[in-house]
């Protein structure tokens, strides 16, 4: 008998303690849940606010924008009055917008951001560039094939320019219907990603660029399907790649090139499309 009360004695603190750390663990293991729930509730809403909602923004952004420009040109339309002056960053000289830089030279940034698909290059002489400040749309580009109308903006901030929704020109490269390369960017994916599908045109697509003044429509003519972040050569007056010579052009015109971010997702490399004036134009 005494053997028994003895074992019982012995046995019940074991029990006790076994419940406990079961319990204990329980805990742990329910805390561990709700922490990998929440941190995936985080993580799916990031994932909505940068892919459907910056587009939801930006997009009603653009279209507003584009709205502002067609009511402010019927209003006053302005003939063939010519844009104001605008400093590129690299050089500080002051360049008529649409004019080109010298042969042979390129005025984009020192360092450009790689979101968007804007080309990175570093101006010669190792001078640092000068951030472009923001401006407001000047222009609408239009791409049938893609059902795509975008404002065009001066410069290719994101902040400012492309996460808005605009493409954004680089500084210091043509004005539209101009001798030399009208040289645009924009985002292929989030903040309205005008630029997403531009890998779909084909030579013959035709693109237009309206202004104040007019209208001008270019075709396609190149496609470089991937080139580095860095080769500066696709947005010179004479477009040529750097990485790749056998796409581009060796004479001058005038000469329409996007740029944007390949693959999808990614900033590891650009994709290009150059397209040539087919009229109205001014030399």
């Amino acid at each position: 008998m005494r053997d028994r009360v003895r074992e019982r004695r012995e046995r019940v603190p074991v029990v006790v303690q076994g419940r406990g750390r079961r319990r204990a663990g329980a805990r742990v293991l329910w805390v561990c849940a709700e922490t990998v729930v929440t941190c995936g509730v985080v993580v799916l809403l990031l994932v909505v606010h940068q892919l459907w909602w910056t587009n939801q923004q930006a997009r009603a952004e653009a279209r507003e924008q584009v709205s502002v420009l067609e009511r402010e040109w019927e209003i006053s339309p302005s003939g063939d009055e010519e844009s104001p002056p605008v400093e590129t960053p690299v050089t500080g000289e002051t360049v008529v917008p649409g004019e080109s830089a010298a042969p042979g030279e390129t005025s984009v940034p020192e360092e450009t951001e790689a979101a968007g698909g804007a080309v990175q290059a570093r101006p010669s002489g190792g001078a640092r560039a000068r951030p472009s400040a923001p401006s407001d749309a000047f222009a609408i580009l239009r791409i049938p094939r893609l059902g795509l109308t975008a404002p065009v903006a001066r410069g290719i901030s994101k902040r400012s320019v492309l996460d808005k929704g605009y493409v954004g020109q680089y500084p210091g490269t043509a004005g539209p219907g101009r001798a030399g390369n009208f040289a645009l960017a924009g985002h292929r994916n989030t903040h309205g990603e005008p630029f997403r599908y531009i890998n779909r045109l084909e030579p013959g697509d035709v693109i237009s660029v309206r202004t104040r003044e007019r209208t001008y429509t270019y075709r396609v003519d190149q496609v470089l399907p991937q080139t580095a972040p860095r080769d500066v050569g696709v947005v010179r007056p004479v477009p040529r790649s750097l990485v790749k010579p056998s796409y581009g052009y060796n004479t001058a015109g005038s000469y329409l090139t996007l740029t944007t971010c390949t693959p999808e997702f990614s900033s590891a490399y650009r994709l290009v499309v150059w397209a040539k004036l087919v009229g109205p134009g001014r030399g």
